[in-house]
């Protein structure tokens, strides 16, 4: 949805280029779902949120550019 909307620049073989570069895919579990659904009301994003709530239950790293993401308690990386 980020990138049909302009707000993310991923190739078409997105997969693929995870796999190339040895990411893994996180899935949503239940714990994830609630801590988005407890976060503080400083983004209103809701696919931010979860990765907010992912990157706090799993002890992960969001790299973003957002400037609201970082207000969170939740260790970033600056895309720039």
């Amino acid at each position: 949805m980020k990138r049909s909307l302009g707000k993310l620049a991923a190739p078409d073989d997105l997969a693929a280029q995870l796999a190339r570069h040895h990411f893994t895919v996180l899935p949503i579990h239940l714990d994830h779902a609630l801590r988005a659904g407890s976060l503080p009301n400083i983004h209103r994003d809701p696919f931010d949120r979860m990765l907010v709530a992912q990157a706090q239950a799993e002890d992960l790293v969001v790299i973003t550019s957002d400037a609201n993401i970082p207000r969170y308690d939740v260790r970033v990386l600056d895309a720039v």
